[in-house]
């Protein structure tokens, strides 16, 4: 039988079941398998996928969307994947076009790597943010953060969404009550009583991600991350908005090294809804 051409391979509907075949995707291309994102996303989103004839995946991605379900007001494209076997032959771009066909009019967004980022501009992406990714070992030093912090309980669940939606700009339930069984850590900051600030640190390899950070302003960020790390002994990694530039020298200053720059990209839309004075970082990139 002849091989057929990628052209021609279906794209289909991923599910949870193809979390080893995702995992193995991301380890082809020279990334970590990262299996414990990959099912967060998987069932928090729509991962759409390409089977390879020999086995395997020729590309995947996935699609997390917000806001109401009938008709999302936000949705984030990640984890965009080709297999090395079969880059640099428009699977891609074809594999894209389909999300953005299927999302209609849906706005949409995307954190891209130096290298994705023409194939984006070339469908109609524009650059409207960045955000530096810092990672290591998180060294107390200085004054101490003076925002009072402490675990998160199911109390607090409901102004935790309220906090969320004012900041992010449209409902993401969805995500946030999910964040008690994907993170290791979630944790509130308060003031006389009231949560003004939240964050959370999930298992990623060896590291703990910290996201996502929201905060009422720096200083509220700074002690959620201080009390973080205070309770994990592994590295701290993070992807901030560069606008947050007081809070991206406080962590340098404790031990977070420089790692990459991502480009904040939309479709649809000029700026990201919501406050970003309040949005330091995302649950992953991969979601927006």
């Amino acid at each position: 039988m002849p091989t057929p051409s990628l052209a021609s391979l279906p794209i289909r509907r991923l599910t949870l079941r193809d979390l080893a075949a995702c995992a193995d995707l991301s380890e082809d291309r020279g990334w970590l398998r990262e299996e414990h994102k990959w099912g967060f996303l998987l069932t928090a989103g729509k991962g759409y996928g390409i089977d390879d004839p020999d086995g395997g995946l020729v590309s995947a991605c996935v699609v997390t969307e917000y806001g109401p379900q009938e008709r999302p007001a936000l949705a984030a494209i990640g984890m965009v994947l080709v297999a090395e076997r079969h880059a640099r032959q428009g699977v891609g771009r074809r594999l894209m076009r389909h999300v953005i066909s299927a999302m209609g009019t849906t706005p949409l967004t995307l954190h891209a790597t130096p290298h994705g980022r023409p194939l984006y501009e070339e469908l109609g992406f524009k650059v409207t943010g960045r955000a530096e990714m810092v990672c290591g070992r998180f060294t107390p030093d200085g004054p101490q953060p003076t925002v009072a912090t402490r675990a998160a309980t199911a109390e607090d669940l409901a102004a935790i969404l309220r906090l969320d939606e004012q900041a992010f700009g449209t409902d993401r339930t969805h995500i946030v009550t999910r964040l008690p069984a994907f993170a290791d850590q979630l944790r509130v900051a308060e003031e006389d009583g009231r949560i003004i600030g939240y964050a959370a640190a999930w298992p990623n390899m060896d590291t703990h991600v910290v996201g996502p950070l929201i905060a009422r302003d720096t200083s509220a960020a700074q002690a959620l991350i201080a009390s973080l790390a205070a309770h994990t002994d592994r590295p701290l990694r993070t992807d901030i908005d560069v606008r947050h530039t007081e809070l991206l020298a406080w962590v340098k200053d404790r031990g977070l090294a420089p790692v990459a720059f991502n480009s904040v990209m939309s479709y649809g839309f000029t700026e990201l809804p919501g406050d970003w004075s309040r949005r330091f970082a995302p649950v992953t990139v991969a979601a927006g």
